[in-house]
């Protein structure tokens, strides 16, 4: 499949298995603590199909005039890929191999601002890459240390800065899910972490916020049984 925009004929090209990919490092160690935090609570809530892929500091690539193009968003969501697993071990291809990705995260960790480059000429930057190139319906980018986020969303071709509801979260379509920011601690990180809310507000919780409430019911149901005369069992 070939399209065209702003000068370039974009196809959507399998990554070579001898294409060499850049080896960097994440840029923060919180990283993948809280990427890995958004893909937990939705997995525990059924929210994950088979066939849904959700990526962290993998690349997605474009062929733009036949030069590979790989961004690798920290967190990305695609609805349905087509291929197996197998296929896409080292890097997707959207169009080729399954859907555009519903969501991309950028967490902001430098002072260079790359999450928000506009830079059209090869190769391009991470903001036109995924309005102009992938044209990603929803766009967010994420500040730990502060908490603070900015969702965009595509709308006639272009990143639009959107507003959160009265309960500070956006409504997140493709995903029939809300996105917010709470107060967290996850892998002895306690701050600001982006999370997930059904379309009632219930928050999907992680594994670890589970296990706590079990444990909660465990204790009231056996006060219960102490404050009816029976010992409960171990």
């Amino acid at each position: 499949m070939t399209t065209l925009t702003q000068d370039y004929q974009i196809t959507w090209e399998k990554l070579p298995d001898d294409y060499k990919l850049p080896d960097d490092p994440v840029d923060n160690i919180n990283q993948p603590a809280l990427a890995a935090a958004l893909t937990e609570s939705l997995q525990l809530a059924g929210k994950i199909s088979a066939n849904a892929l959700t990526t962290t500091n993998y690349g997605i690539c474009a062929t733009l005039n036949k030069k590979m193009v790989i961004k690798a968003p920290d967190w990305a969501f695609i609805a349905k890929i087509n291929v197996s697993r197998e296929e896409i071990i080292r890097s997707y291809t959207p169009q080729l191999q399954g859907d555009i990705p519903v969501i991309v995260m950028e967490f902001v960790s430098d002072t260079q601002e790359t999450e928000y480059s506009i830079k059209a000429t090869y190769p391009p930057g991470k903001w036109f890459f995924y309005e102009r190139i992938l044209k990603v319906p929803n766009y967010i980018i994420f500040e730990p240390d502060s908490g603070s986020f900015e969702i965009y969303r595509l709308q006639n071709e272009q990143y639009i800065l959107q507003e959160s509801d009265e309960n500070q979260r956006y409504w997140i379509a493709e995903m029939n899910l809300y996105l917010g920011v709470s107060q967290g601690t996850r892998e002895n990180r306690t701050g600001k972490c982006l999370r997930w809310w059904d379309e009632q507000g219930n928050l999907l919780p992680w594994g670890i916020e589970l296990a706590e409430q079990e444990r909660q019911r465990a204790e009231r149901l056996a006060a219960q049984l102490r404050a009816a005369g029976i010992e409960p069992e171990n």
